[in-house]
């Protein structure tokens, strides 16, 4: 089966991608989950979701694990890894399905890929500590996930977000990060996470408005042009993912949709390169898709209004939470 999340962006189609370049990007995932703005992003989604001690959540479209680990560290046991932010009142509990083995040796999660990876306990002592299961459809990006693993109860596996290999109502709250910008069916993909978590727990969309990237310090004309190459190169088609993250919730009839705009402000060349990819001189010329010498004068506006300290980008990323009922 063809991934849903098979689109033109690189970050899109990395097990299509050069060995060279799916490490490249992998570094960058990295870099851009080191940032204090997407991780400022992070902690504000984080405080929506709530997850309590005990919980099983699913990361969908983990990447390398880092938000993996973050989560397995908050659903900890109250005396082993930590409490949720915002406290544990409040927050969604487990839902009492320790049995159903997800993610262990003998059932897997998905097939194909690295498949299953059964990291942590056994299954019959694993509901009380809590876990996570890192699902993402790049099996490079699954076995980079598990190279990099910390001992902490996160089970990796590679699989399709559209067609979840997941029984209903096995989970407590999904995590969905900078996912649904890539799927060409994204309501298609929100049920499919909705069906897999219980009843009363939660479910927290993070993406992209792409829309909403505006800079200054620039020319603006040579600035659009450069945004409007990069739509659908290397930036996905869906541009305006984020503002419709709430809308899509209310549709699905989840109850106690929260919306939050977390705007990121980049003041200097170099931070916004860390997220931005026409920022960022080390992406490949050949990828660029602007007429001749639009890409030279760009690099060179940019570096001016570094110098001068009037650089400013700005990008808009939604946290969405809902209830399901």
């Amino acid at each position: 089966m063809t991934p849903a999340q098979m689109e033109r962006t690189p970050f899109a189609d990395l097990d299509g991608q050069p060995s060279e370049m799916t490490g490249m990007l992998l570094e960058a995932l990295e870099a851009m989950g080191r940032h204090p703005e997407i991780r400022r992003v992070r902690e504000t989604a984080m405080a929506a979701l709530n997850p309590s001690p005990g919980a099983r959540l699913l990361d969908a479209g983990s990447g390398g694990g880092d938000v993996a680990r973050w989560l397995a560290a908050k659903v900890g046991t109250a005396s082993g890894l930590g409490a949720p932010v915002g406290g544990a009142a409040g927050g969604f509990g487990a839902a009492g399905v320790g049995a159903v083995g997800v993610g262990g040796a003998a059932t897997g999660v998905g097939a194909g890929g690295v498949g299953a990876v059964g990291v942590g306990g056994a299954a019959d002592d694993r509901g009380a500590a809590g876990e996570v299961i890192a699902l993402d459809y790049s099996a490079a990006m699954t076995a980079a996930a598990v190279e990099r693993h910390d001992g902490s109860n996160v089970r990796y596996t590679s699989g399709d977000v559209t067609a979840l290999d997941l029984p209903a109502d096995s989970v407590d709250g999904v995590w969905c990060e900078r996912v649904l910008q890539h799927v060409d069916d994204a309501d298609s993909a929100i049920a499919e996470l909705i069906r897999v978590t219980r009843p009363g727990g939660r479910v927290c969309l993070i993406d992209t408005d792409w829309a909403s990237l505006a800079f200054d310090g620039v020319p603006p004309a040579l600035a659009r042009t450069v945004i409007a190459a990069m739509h659908g190169r290397l930036t996905p088609r869906q541009r305006d993912m984020g503002r419709t993250l709430r809308r899509r919730l209310v549709d699905a009839h989840l109850a106690d949709v929260e919306a939050t705009p977390v705007t990121c402000l980049f003041a200097d060349p170099a931070s916004a390169a860390v997220v931005l990819p026409m920022v960022n001189p080390m992406v490949p010329q050949e990828v660029w898709m602007t007429p001749p010498g639009v890409r030279e004068e760009w690099f060179s506006r940019v570096d001016e209004a570094g110098d001068r300290g009037d650089f400013l980008a700005v990008l808009t990323i939604w946290v969405v939470v809902g209830t399901v009922v």
